[in-house]
């Protein structure tokens, strides 16, 4: 299933991309249609082009910071700087293993049936926040520690099982809402799913938070919905645009300027 679709709430106008499928192949089509619209793949360095995408394959993290191992938080904006930091109410976050390591993969070491439910876009790590299934991911400019915006920003997941429960909600600058948006459910194992959107009426994305099906991954017995999370993919990282002001604030500043010309007028006509 794949979708293309546009949606217009009261906070925010956007585009959707969205997909689901038993494999790769059934998402990659709207994957690379969210690419082609954010434009050209930008090298992992520090500072902002202002323009093109940057993307989180998870492939290249190395053993240390993978499974069993913890990921530090900022290892996307130090280590390598793509401008994006996270955050959980959880205990920390987590990259699956790869073969080589020994450490089973897809999570396994965390609960042994997760392999047969799990499956890479990307192969060999998904990725995951621990102790939680709630993620907020952060923007910098790449490389510092500046604060950025974005605005667009989509995720592959894996195993979503359950239609309205995997979520991606965005947050402005002043932590307003700009929306929340489902991503879409296939049934069985081994399935993957895609949702990416782009804000496109100069919108700009200070956070999202990602909930990933309805429990954490953990060696509990599985719920209705564990599910992972591969790619991530988003606009460049740029410098927040200054807010407008509230309509009594331009209100009043308007005001404050026309007392201003009349008492020059005035000064002026006495002289």
């Amino acid at each position: 299933m794949t979708a293309l679709l546009g949606f217009t709430s009261a906070h925010a106008a956007s585009s959707l991309t969205s997909a689901s499928g038993a494999n790769a192949a059934a998402i990659q089509t709207a994957v690379d249609s969210f690419r082609i619209d954010l434009g050209t793949l930008r090298a992992n360095v520090t500072g902002s082009f202002g323009s093109g995408r940057r993307e989180i394959n998870w492939d290249g993290v190395p053993d240390a910071f993978s499974a069993p191992n913890n990921l530090p938080a900022n290892f996307f904006n130090a280590n390598s700087p793509r401008g994006v930091v996270f955050s959980t109410p959880g205990t920390g976050f987590q990259v699956s293993a790869n073969v080589a390591s020994g450490t089973p993969i897809l999570f396994g070491n965390l609960n042994g049936i997760y392999p047969q439910r799990f499956e890479t876009f990307s192969a060999q790590r998904l990725f995951t926040a621990s102790g939680s299934n709630v993620l907020d991911v952060g923007f910098f400019i790449p490389g510092s520690a500046t604060v950025a915006t974005t605005s667009a920003f989509g995720a592959v997941f894996t195993d979503v099982d359950v239609a309205n429960v995997t979520m991606l909600q965005f947050f402005d600058a002043a932590n307003a809402s700009l929306g929340t948006f489902s991503v879409p459910a296939f049934a069985g194992d081994k399935t993957l799913s895609f949702l990416g959107v782009r804000f496109n009426a100069g919108e700009q994305i200070s956070r999202v938070r990602i909930t990933s099906g309805n429990q954490a991954l953990s060696s509990a017995a599985l719920s209705d919905d564990v599910v992972a999370m591969d790619d991530f993919i988003y606009a460049e990282p740029i410098l927040g645009i200054a807010a407008i002001p509230e309509p009594a604030t331009a209100v009043m500043l308007g005001v404050g300027l026309g007392l201003l010309g009349w008492q020059r007028r005035r000064a002026r006509a006495t002289r």
